[in-house]
């Protein structure tokens, strides 16, 4: 399974989520299957999305400081929404909306 832990207004889509409970969607990845295709899968709409973290490391974002804020990333370039990383069981993926933009450092 690949936990994917959702922020800001993408929390809604787990039903019944409470403010002070984790939103998370619990799905196994398909063989091949990218962290973005999963993502799309599981109904997370990409045209919200601003950050998207894999496993602690930044896989992509909006975000024009990222690379200078020295987050540990999951791929060279982390403008590239369009980068196949594939999607492992056990992995923990973090999704930000776009009304949560700021990265804290």
């Amino acid at each position: 399974m690949v936990e994917i832990h959702l922020y800001g207004k993408l929390r809604r889509l787990v039903a019944g989520a409470g403010a002070g409970e984790e939103t998370i969607i619990r799905l196994a990845p398909l063989p091949g299957e990218s962290v973005m295709a999963l993502l799309e899968r599981a109904g997370v709409p990409q045209e919200e999305l601003y950050h998207v973290f894999l496993n602690g490391t930044l896989l992509a974002t909006h975000n024009t400081m990222a690379p200078w804020l020295r987050y540990p990333q999951a791929q060279a370039d982390v403008w590239d929404w369009s980068a196949g990383v594939e999607a492992r069981a056990g992995d923990r993926i973090g999704v930000f909306a776009d009304d949560m933009a700021t990265l804290v450092v």
